[in-house]
């Protein structure tokens, strides 16, 4: 080798030069150091990056669509269908009464004449998450309930039921206070009628008893199949077909 030349080490990947320096002997001694590789032939080594590759590729098959402010405000607000009772007993338009405890509201659907929700300030979603220190606050529910049937008009002549759904479809505890004539264009079907009518309905006193007792509600195994029973009239127990069918029934019952 001479001075200057370059050795090319392992399939000319690895360059490298030679030098000599002067020894005290006379003899010259070679060292070879690397050297580096210019930027162009990085360049052409550079192999891409299969995952910035897939990642590219992706983002023109998606682009990312710009966010609409009015959109993701109003999702937020709003929030999912069930959640609708909070928004209601914020509502100064759909409260009937309230105290340092309880809002009652109108229901938005009726399943009678006259149909209340009592519901607690405090944050309870459902029946399963109530122990025994609830307790006080589900017999001022109850208290406030029965004032709301004291003041009706109707109290003398209309029977009525407070308590709550074995397994509601709207978040946050409610008690309904409902008349028994069922006489509303809102109730229209079999799941309507048998989530007052039968095991399905919980009177709020058979709550309030399981949780001085148990100190937690018990909800039957197979509760959501009562609503599945057939249609059967709450005063005299005689089946019916269909809706309309039990709705000119209760008029004998319930006259206007």
């Amino acid at each position: 080798m001479k001075p200057g030349q370059q050795l090319l080490i392992v399939n000319q990947l690895f360059p490298y030069t030679v030098q000599y320096k002067e020894d005290p002997s006379g003899n010259h001694s070679g060292s070879k150091r690397p050297r580096e590789p210019s930027e162009d032939r990085m360049m052409d080594r550079e192999v891409p990056s299969t995952k910035g590759t897939k990642a590219a590729k992706q983002t023109e098959k998606e682009p990312v669509q710009p966010k609409n402010e009015e959109t993701t405000r109003n999702n937020e607000s709003f929030g999912h269908w069930s959640q609708g009772l909070k928004t209601s007993m914020q509502d100064p338009k759909m409260q009937v009464y309230k105290d340092e405890k309880v809002v009652v509201i109108k229901d938005k659907y009726p399943k009678a004449r006259y149909h209340w929700l009592v519901l607690p300030w405090q944050s309870i979603s459902s029946l399963r998450v109530l122990r025994e220190e609830h307790t006080d606050l589900l017999k001022h529910m109850q208290k406030v309930a029965d004032q709301m049937v004291q003041q009706c008009p109707h109290a003398s002549s209309l029977r009525f039921r407070t308590g709550y759904h074995a397994i509601p479809s709207m978040s946050h505890v409610h008690l309904h206070v409902i008349s028994q004539d069922f006489d509303s264009p809102c109730l229209k079907n079999k799941k309507h009628w048998n989530s007052f009518t039968t095991d399905y309905f919980i009177e709020s006193h058979d709550v309030i008893q399981m949780l001085e007792t148990n100190g937690r509600v018990t909800v039957k195994e197979g509760a959501s199949e009562l609503l599945k029973l057939p249609l059967r009239c709450h005063m005299c127990g005689k089946e019916l077909t269909t809706i309309p069918a039990l709705k000119e029934h209760l008029k004998s019952h319930f006259p206007s």
